[in-house]
């Protein structure tokens, strides 16, 4: 009976126990293809990782499960996969295929231990987010700070500017009509003095809140440049997922809409694997 061994690494975190949970799946070549979604939902994490030999020029392919569904690309899985294969592999970088491209990530070491890592996103393009009135009706908000619009990078994400951080937290959506409503994520985000506090939801994935998320980063930064609440260049700093006991911090900087990173640490918490009959 084969083993199927994963790690479960905690992503844009230092910190053991916090952050986004991940199971990267090292070697997925001998996992059947129904068995990828059932894996994904035991693990139950926001995403999950099988991991391939290279089909193109990449040091390795990835594919990435929700608990739902397969994406093209996310961010904090590139990310942590990043911190699991650079190291055995000792690689200043890692080029990693998904199914938005090849994403490379640079990583930091402090001695022979990765403390950080980051990813240059793939192109992605936005527009007007035309339920935007709906969406806000169902946040219970009166408007948004900037213009609610949805950029497709991952699984897409709807961004909604709030005035403080303290209405960020104080947010309750029903997550049954935000389902219904949008196959998006849902980032509500603001100012928290030199930081950006933000909250994503995506419950149309099976994640109703994400702790920390990648993919909405790159957007973000591109986001507050775009309309400017920063300068192209300028590096922000995010974090999300108090409100689910996972703190997280992610970095990104938008140089040019076609020049986004996304950044931060990972740490590997637990080893394991499947036997399945």
């Amino acid at each position: 009976m084969p083993a199927f061994r994963y790690v479960v690494v905690d992503v844009f975190t230092d910190v053991p126990l916090a952050g986004n949970q991940l199971a990267v799946f090292t070697d997925a070549t001998q996992i059947p293809e129904e068995r990828l979604q059932p894996l994904a939902r035991e693990m139950n994490y926001s995403e999950t990782v099988f991991v391939y030999p290279p089909a193109g020029e990449g040091h390795v392919r990835m594919r990435i499960f929700t608990p739902s569904r397969e994406l093209p690309f996310a961010g904090h899985p590139i990310l942590g996969t990043a911190f699991v294969l650079a190291a055995p592999l000792q690689l200043g970088e890692i080029r990693l295929e998904t199914g938005a491209g090849l994403v490379p990530v640079r990583v930091e070491r402090e001695g022979a231990r990765i403390v950080f890592g980051w990813m240059r996103q793939p192109a992605f393009d936005w527009e007007p987010y035309d339920r935007a009135g709906e969406l806000l009706e169902l946040l219970a908000l009166e408007g948004s700070g900037l213009p609610v619009e949805v950029y497709h990078q991952g699984p897409g994400h709807v961004l909604v500017e709030l005035e403080t951080p303290a209405a960020v937290g104080a947010l309750r959506p029903d997550f049954g009509r935000l389902e219904e409503l949008s196959p998006y994520g849902t980032v509500c985000f603001a100012r928290n003095g030199e930081r950006w506090k933000a909250r994503v939801f995506v419950p149309a994935h099976g994640v109703p809140e994400d702790p920390a998320t990648g993919s909405a980063a790159g957007p973000l930064a591109l986001h507050l440049a775009r309309h400017g609440r920063i300068a192209f260049g300028d590096e922000i700093e995010i974090r999300q997922g108090e409100e689910v006991g996972r703190p997280s911090t992610l970095f990104a900087v938008a140089r040019s809409p076609e020049e986004i990173d996304v950044g931060g640490a990972a740490v590997v918490v637990a080893r394991g694997e499947f036997r399945l009959a």
